[in-house]
Formats: C-alpha cells, structure tokens, sequence
C-alpha cells in the first residue's frame, strides 16, 4: 500500500565533506561522502579540467569540442593536504580543494585569487527527463568585466548580463536578443589586470549570468550533462584566448580567395541573372570573387539538385565565371524532402540515417521544401554518407564552396523553431535525445560538408560556411552572424558581434553587409562596406524581395565609395593573409578588441566600436547617420592616421574626422603593412612588386608577412615564405632587419619600400653593409626605395 507519493526532496544539492582522495598521474580525484565525485586534470601549468560526478558516476568522456591536435604538458605538479583542504600546485597556479565542502579557489603563487567558487558545484535533479541540471556559481571579484560567449548581440563587456546558448534561428533579431545561432559557453573574466578563461564544455541548454541577479555571483548551469569545465590562467587575455583556442582547434589555411569580396543575395537566377551580376563587377572594375546561389537554384528546393530550367548547364556557366575570376559557391540545407522518387531521400531511407521520435516515426519538419526528415549527422555513418553527396557538385559540375544554412536545425511553423526535444540522435555511439545533440547539429553537420569538400577539391584547399555552430567548430568552418537587419543599430552589432566571435575562437566570421531584411539606404551601406572589408570574412547578402543590394544599387557616390574600400581589402590582402596564419597557426584572433590589446588600461574595458585589425592597424567604423566624424578612443601609443600620416598619441579619447568616404583608420607606429596592387580577383596579376608600408618609429617594432601559392597544401611541406621584419628607428637612421623561413618562391624579386613620418631626408642606403647608389633604390620620391627581397639588413641614414 502507498501512504506517501512525495517525493522525499526537491531543490539544490550539494557535495559534503570529502572522505577520499587519489592521484593518478595528471589526474586528481574528490570523493565526497554523499558520492560527489570531483576530478581535477592538469593539462597545462595554466590549463585545469574540472569534472563533477553524481552518485559515484562520471558519464563517458566524450566531447566534440575539443581537438585531437590539442597541446598537452606540464612542469613541476605537487599535491599536499592540510588539515581543511588539499592543494595541488604547478608552476603558475595553486588550487585549493576545501574538504567540506569541496569548493575551489585558484591563485597565483603571489597568493592573488584569481578565481573562487560561491557555493561552488550544486545539482537538481530532473524528474521530468532525468539525469540532473548541473549549476556552478563562482565569487565576482571587484571590478571583473567578462567577455566572449561568441555571437550574443550586446554589450562587448557582459558584466551584468544574462544570457543561454541554444542554437536558434532568429530572423531580423535584435539588440540583446538572446539566444541566437551559436552556443560557444567560453567566457573572459579580468579583475586586477589578471585575465583567466572558463570554457563549460556542455551541449545542453546551458545559462550564464554575470553577475546580474546577485552583484557579486557569477553562475553558469546547463539542463543535463556534466558540470565539466575548462580553466585557463592568463594573466595576459590573449594567453587565455589562444589556450582555449587551441583546446578546441584552429581551422586550416583557405584559399586567399575566400578572403576576397563576395556577393550573394537570396536569390540570384536564372543564369542569365547570375552571368549578368558578373559582368557588371567587370565592367565596373569592382574586384569580387565569389558569387553565392541561394536556395532557387535547386529543383523544388531538394538539395544536391538544379532546377534545369533556371540552369540548365550549371557545369558550363560555372566553368565560365571561373574563366572571368569567379568562384561560385552554393547553399545546402539539412532538411530533405519527403519525396519517394527524389534520390537523396531514397538513399537516406534505405540506410536508415534520419533521425527518430522518441516512440520510433522519423522526425518530420516543414523547411522550404516542405515537410523534410533530418540526416542524423551525429552519426558516423551518415557524416561520411553526407560528404560523399558533394562529389557530383564538386568534382564533376565545379561547385568551388559550400554554405550550410538552417543548420541549427531550423523547423518552420513550429514555436520552438527546432526539432522536438525527443528527437533521437546517435552522438557518434553514445546516445541521446536533441537535449543534447542540438547545439552540435550544426557543427556536424558542417564538419560532414567539410570532409566532403575537402575530399571533392582536392588538391585545392576546402571553403566552408556555417550559420550554427558550437564551440571547436572553427576547425570546420567560416560563419557569419545570421539574419540581421538594415538599421544602423545592426551596424553597430555586427562591429561587436564579430569582434566578440573572434575572442571565442572563431575568426573566420563577418556579417550580412549592408543588412539582410529591409533595405538600406546609400549612406548605410557604404559605412557598413568600410566596416565589412576589415571583418575576415566579407560578404554581402540580402533578402532579394527587400530590394537590389549590389555595390552599384545606389548612386554612383556610394559605388565609388564601395570601389575604394573593396580595393582597400584587396590591397591588404598579403596583410589579411597572414592574419588568417597567425591564426591558424597560433590561435590568435584576427581581431581584437581594445582589452585584448591593452587590458592594463581599464578605459578599454568598455570599448565597443575600436578594434585592432591583425597587430598594427586600428579601426573604428563610423555607426551614426549624417556624421561628419567621430569620437573614438585611441589606445596608448602613438599611431599613424592612415589618410595623412599625422601621427596621434593614444591613451584618450578624441574627435577623428570622418565624412562619408573615410573611415577612421590608424596604423601603429613601427608596422610593416605588406601591400598587393588592386585585383579584379585573386590571382588575376602576377605580382612583380610588393609595397611595404614602413610607418617610422623611435624604437624597435616587429612584422611578420607570411606567404605561399595561395592554395593548395604544399605549405605544409615547407613550401612556405614567412619573413619577420626587426625595425630600429633612430634620429638620424632607420634600420630594417629580415629574417626568412621556407622554401616558398614568391613571383616577384623586390621590395617597394614606403617610408612614412621619416624624421630626416635619405642621405644614404646600405644593403646589407653595401652602399647603394640613391639612384637605384629611389626610383619615384624621396620616401620611396626599391630593393631586393632578399635583403638581411637595410640602413637608411639622412
């Protein structure tokens, strides 16, 4: 007989009193009385993992986040235990384990606390779907900022926000609208200059409040899984973002083309649309090279198909805009249509690969072509089913790139805009409900298109792009942040939103230029261009029933306008190039926001606008209707303007003049920008000269250009020219040290080196402890010279 149907407790539980603990190598582990276990792994001096088993459980490590290529290793490790904690310590950090209640706290060995648990680890367990919702809240130190979270469309600096990652399609969104396509669950704590990184691998629904309920609590806590967290020690920010970078993996070199101009629209057909679009960019002289076709290109919108009356020889018209410098790139959307006699479907159904109710019938959901079923790319199975689909479009037709749209996945006519939470997925042998597998939908999605790709390309190199992703997908994929809008309030979430992805690992990543609902005017869209051509991935496209959105939509002001700056990014493209290196190579963002550059100096810390492009150059987009300029801050340091070469002094805030063809531009002093001439495409000229723009300090400065064949994989044979460039400027001389590695020949033989702010007129060149007649280096002007490229040492004395 039942007499009591209560459950015995509801709410938060905690770990109690720690009874045992062990030592296994890198690995140390927690076990509380009430069967909380916590597991601490070294990974590195300033790199911790924490896990939180319930019940004397951990659930099967397995993460899709983190790379394979991730480094290992560690100095000196000891642990000791004193009467009320455990310590374990490495060469840069000391964690303290309290034994009552198995709270943490992180410091320096100065005893500086960098990070300390509240009430630390806490769970609730979930009646309705099991398992537990898994909490962490931490002390918020005086004056801490966060920053990441990748995509959110708000303040750079989170402090006092709240905000949750669940992958969402969210069309038109708007300021503070949360959540939205991607879930990256990294964030930046800063407090006392000593910056650390909190990356909570979790694919659940998880939720992040910083300090917004409580002033003085950070929090975080997912609906299911591990409370399993990853924790890097700084103290310098970008030592923390390019740790967790490096956790979760860097992508691989595109080709340079990727990095040029691209245009897209939804939609641009037929062919003779398409083949039009192209010759007006010729004809215009506006370099591009990339055009997108969105969903109309299919047969009824099935993917892998074309609609033969729009195109009927795809394979010709793609062979043709590549014989005028355009790559051709086209969408692919998860949802199938439920179709018998469509091959797509009828492949999927034999192998059984769509994903499943709970009670069994497939997972069905309206897209555009209707009622679709879902590929279960969490599978293995299907992943390498997915990227065999690409090799007719790839290999045989001559599609150059792909673009995974709706990935999240999105379901229309639906309020929760997605697949039943039911829906089963394989999670590659550890299986789940999409609880769970729908933040990484779209990245294995992608990662499947990518290994497709890459295979159907080769030996060119694979261009990918995703709307949705979770963490560790940049190894995979560029992004851009989704549908936004034309409004000068998206202009300015897009400048944050991209600067904000490039902190969470992910730089490839740019916005719809110009907007994608609604349409906007002149003045909008060429300060939106002067912004989009220093974003990594540069773009436009737009909602084709809202209006023309090409660079000469407008009058013939904004087409010159969007000529100059289109030509500018082109220009800087060998600059732009080694970016995308130091990124790939290092886990360094391509952009960074003023706190990354300068965290000492707390004015950064609420900087929203500035950001330095790559290491010298600074830009601020002008975000306001009718502006004939701006304020900006100007960090410390002296700059270049980029327009006359006045030089500035940084560390305040001042009014920059800025009509509507200039964008504030500077360029730190000592930098060596590496220029190319204007393109119509990538790889149209042969280049016979490279400008360096050397800009003179008083002091020493570094460069770096880093050079190969523009594509393909010989690179990785050392088949590369990087160059690092040693400037020492003085009063009467300037000296410019080049240090080669790889075995890279570059088509052209000299330098044409441009001197800015040379405080004295050129006497005399030495090249390499020869003197050189004036006449032979000085070519054009008194601040100009030309000399070989292989130079070791150049002194320039007045």
């Amino acid at each position: 007989m039942i007499t009591n149907t209560e459950l015995e407790y509801k709410g938060n539980l905690y770990p109690n009193q720690i009874i045992s603990f062990n030592q296994d190598v890198d690995k140390f582990n927690f076990t509380s009385e009430n069967g909380v276990i916590l597991q601490i792994t070294v990974l590195r001096n300033s790199a911790l993992r924490f896990r939180y088993a319930t019940e004397n459980v951990f659930e099967p490590d397995f993460s899709y986040a983190i790379s394979e290529d991730a480094s290992r290793g560690y100095g000196d490790l000891e642990v000791s235990e004193e009467e009320s904690y455990y310590l374990i310590t490495t060469t840069k950090l000391k964690v303290l384990v309290d034994k009552l209640t198995m709270r943490i706290q992180i410091s320096d060995h100065e005893g500086n606390i960098i990070n300390e648990d509240e009430i630390g680890f806490h769970w609730e367990e979930n009646y309705e779907y099991g398992g537990n919702t898994v909490k962490m809240s931490k002390i918020t130190q005086n004056a801490e900022s966060y920053f990441g979270m990748g995509d959110k469309a708000t303040h750079s600096n989170l402090k006092g926000k709240r905000v949750n990652n669940w992958c969402m399609d969210q069309y038109a969104y708007g300021k503070d609208q949360d959540p939205l396509y991607k879930a990256i669950p990294f964030y930046i704590g800063l407090h006392k200059n000593q910056a650390y990184g909190i990356f909570f691998d979790n694919t659940f629904r998880s939720y992040f409040d910083f300090a917004h309920e409580r002033r003085n609590v950070t929090s975080f806590w997912a609906d299911g899984g591990e409370m399993n967290y990853y924790f890097f020690y700084g103290p310098e920010m970008s030592k923390v973002v390019k740790a967790y970078t490096n956790l979760t993996g860097t992508p691989e070199l595109p080709p340079m083309w990727a990095m040029g101009y691209h245009q897209s629209k939804w939609s641009y057909f037929p062919e003779s649309n398409v083949k039009a679009l192209a010759a007006k960019f010729r004809e215009l002289r506006i370099p591009c090279d990339a055009l997108y076709l969105d969903i109309d290109y299919m047969d009824g919108f099935r993917c892998f198909t074309w609609d033969k009356k729009k195109f009927p020889d795809p394979k010709r018209m793609m062979a043709e805009l590549n014989e005028d410098g355009f790559k051709t790139v086209v969408m692919i959307d998860p949802g199938i249509k439920i179709d018998k006699d469509y091959w797509v479907y009828q492949e999927a159904m034999e192998e059984d690969y769509f994903c499943k109710r709970g009670d069994g019938p497939y997972m069905k959901g309206k897209v555009w072509p209707g009622e679709c079923h879902f590929p279960d790319f969490t599978n293995p199975e299907v992943r390498e089913w997915w990227a065999e689909l690409y090799k007719e479009f790839m290999s045989e037709l001559g599609v150059h790139a792909v673009w995974n749209d709706m990935n999240e996945p999105a379901v229309m006519e639906v309020p929760t805009k997605t697949a039943p939470l039911d829906t089963r997925h394989n999670y590659d042998g550890h299986p789940c409900t999409h609880r769970k597998a729908h933040n990484i939908y779209g990245m294995q999605m992608v990662r499947a298109t990518y290994e497709g790709i890459k295979k159907y390309v080769y030996p060119k190199r694979p261009f990918v792009i995703t709307r949705a992703a979770y963490a560790g997908t940049q190894r995979y994929s560029s992004t851009w942040t989704g549908d936004n809008v034309a409004t000068w309030e998206h202009l300015w979430l897009a400048n944050v939103q991209v600067q904000r992805m490039c902190m969470s690992g992910m730089s490839f990543v740019g916005s719809d230029i110009g907007g994608f609902a609604e349409q906007p005017n002149g003045e909008l869209f060429a300060r939106w261009i002067q912004l989009g051509v220093f974003h990594p991935f540069c773009r436009v496209h737009s909602s084709g029933d809202h209006g023309d959105q090409e660079p000469w939509s407008f009058d013939t002001d904004v087409t010159d306008i969007v000529r100059k700056y289109i030509e500018l990014r082109y220009q800087l493209l060998p600059y732009l190039y080694t970016m995308f290196w130091k990124y790939s190579k290092f886990g360094e963002p391509m952009l960074k926001p003023l706190v990354y550059f300068d965290q000492e100096d707390t004015q950064t810390h609420f900087r929203t606008d500035e950001f330095i492009f790559g290491d010298h150059i600074l830009v601020c987009p002008v975000q306001e209707p009718n502006a004939q300029g701006r304020r900006m801050y100007i960090p410390r340091g002296k700059w270049y303007n980029y327009w006359d070469d006045n030089i500035v002094t940084g560390g305040k805030e001042q009014w920059v003049e800025a009509d509507i063809d200039v964008i504030p531009l500077f360029i730190k002093e000592g930098a060596i920008i590496p220029k190319f001439p204007v393109q119509q495409y990538v790889g149209e000229l042969v280049i016979e000269k490279l400008d360096l723009e050397v800009y003179f300090k008083l002091g020493t400065e570094s460069s770096t250009v880093y050079e190969d064949a523009q594509d393909g994989y010989d690179y990785n044979k050392g088949d590369f020219s990087l160059r690092s460039f040693k400037m020492n400027g003085k009063e009467n001389s300037l000296v410019i040290q080049q240090f080669k590695d790889g075995a890279f020949m570059t088509s052209y033989d000299s330098f044409r080196i441009n001197l800015h702010g040379l405080p004295f007129a050129i006497e005399s060149v030495e090249v390499d402890n020869e003197e050189v007649p004036l006449n032979e280096v000085k070519p054009n002007g008194n601040d100009v010279i030309e000399i070989c490229k292989d130079f070791t040492q150049v002194i320039i004395k007045g």
